[in-house]
């Protein structure tokens, strides 16, 4: 599994009914990718749910490298984000764990992402597993926090170039307050074409 997003930010009075329509408009066009895990079209408002942005930031789970690589550079769709917005900087991980919750039947309206620095010397003990055992740790605890009822999927990447851990949940209705969360997002629209 390979995750990746790109975050377009907009001018503060942008007006994010454009987002909105082009997402209603063109969002169905990935329901049905091959090699596509889900795709959750993410919108974050300025002064909504502390955002200090207007920002659009779709984000991916891709089971083939390939059909992810066809998307970007291929003229499999992100030709649109590059004529629309230019060309923006994706970031992506490479996938630990990602789990169905008890509401992946329900469409998620909320989503979560915590980006977290790994620690430079994660082995205390010297064995060189330190790193290894802080990913058992959080997989757990996603495992944990998958089981619970307003959670559709939850997901967690590393980035090993700069060596942060990224954690994406999908919620049904509102991010929880309690949420441990760098960015909150809107869900405008989720395709899920392997759940199919």
């Amino acid at each position: 599994m390979y995750a990746a997003q790109y975050e377009i930010t907009l001018p503060a009075a942008y007006d994010m009914g454009i987002i909105r329509k082009r997402v209603a408009d063109h969002g169905h066009l990935l329901d049905d990718r091959a090699g596509l895990d889900l795709k959750a079209y993410l919108i974050r408002e300025r002064g909504a749910d502390g955002s200090p942005v207007n920002q659009y930031a779709p984000f991916y789970l891709w089971q083939d490298v390939g059909a992810m690589s066809h998307f970007l550079l291929g003229g499999g769709g992100f030709q649109g984000i590059i004529r629309d917005f230019g060309r923006p900087a994706v970031r992506h991980w490479t996938g630990v764990a990602t789990l169905a919750g008890p509401a992946r039947e329900t469409p998620p309206r909320a989503a979560s992402r915590r980006l977290t620095a790994l620690p430079p010397d994660p082995d205390p003990d010297g064995t060189g597993l330190g790193l290894s055992r802080l990913i058992e740790r959080e997989t757990e605890a996603l495992r944990t926090l998958a089981r619970r009822p307003d959670v559709h999927t939850a997901a967690l990447a590393v980035d090993p170039y700069h060596w942060h851990l990224m954690r994406f949940v999908l919620w049904t209705d509102t991010v929880p307050a309690d949420e441990d969360a760098t960015e909150r997002y809107e869900v405008l629209h989720l395709s899920t074409p392997l759940a199919a």
